[in-house]
């Protein structure tokens, strides 16, 4: 395979590490009110254009077919929300005997609680040539089921 041929098909992690170096040398043009505006174009404009594309890109007959696959959507679900916040809590748990700052495992805490990010969810499957219709579903499923989840502990502290 050649150096071009390379390039073409790993297109998506050169990209990623290109960001990423932009990143680290000029970090001013992403921060919240800089010059690409981050709060309004990554939180509206760039999700919201990821599932746009993606359901343009799905033929109906895919989502539907998507939906009948309950044991990978209850496989998804439970390893996402379950198993790995389940995990990070273990891993934790052995970190907090080491002089690592308590605020930085409250963040790893947190961040093992969430969800995937949805665009990144779509995004991933779509370049290794996964089910894409799945990690819609499951992409926003999930965020929904945690979102549920959030509104019952904010309801629940009110009575």
């Amino acid at each position: 395979m050649g150096l071009l041929e390379r390039l073409r098909k790993e297109w998506f992690i050169l990209g990623i590490v290109l960001v990423i170096a932009v990143a680290r040398l000029e970090p001013g043009v992403g921060v919240k009110g800089g010059p690409l505006k981050p709060e309004i174009t990554i939180t509206y404009i760039a999700v919201s254009a990821i599932f746009f594309n993606s359901g343009l890109s799905l033929k109906t007959e895919e989502l539907t077919s998507a939906l009948m696959h309950v044991k990978l959507h209850l496989f998804v679900q439970i390893f996402t929300l379950v198993f790995f916040p389940t995990a990070i809590w273990v891993f934790l748990q052995l970190l907090s005997i080491t002089p690592i700052n308590e605020w930085l495992l409250k963040g790893l805490q947190t961040v093992g609680c969430m969800p995937p990010p949805v665009s990144s969810a779509v995004i991933l499957t779509k370049a290794v040539g996964g089910n894409e219709a799945a990690a819609i579903f499951n992409s926003a499923f999930g965020s929904f089921l945690v979102f549920l989840e959030m509104l019952e502990q904010d309801c629940s502290k009110h009575y």
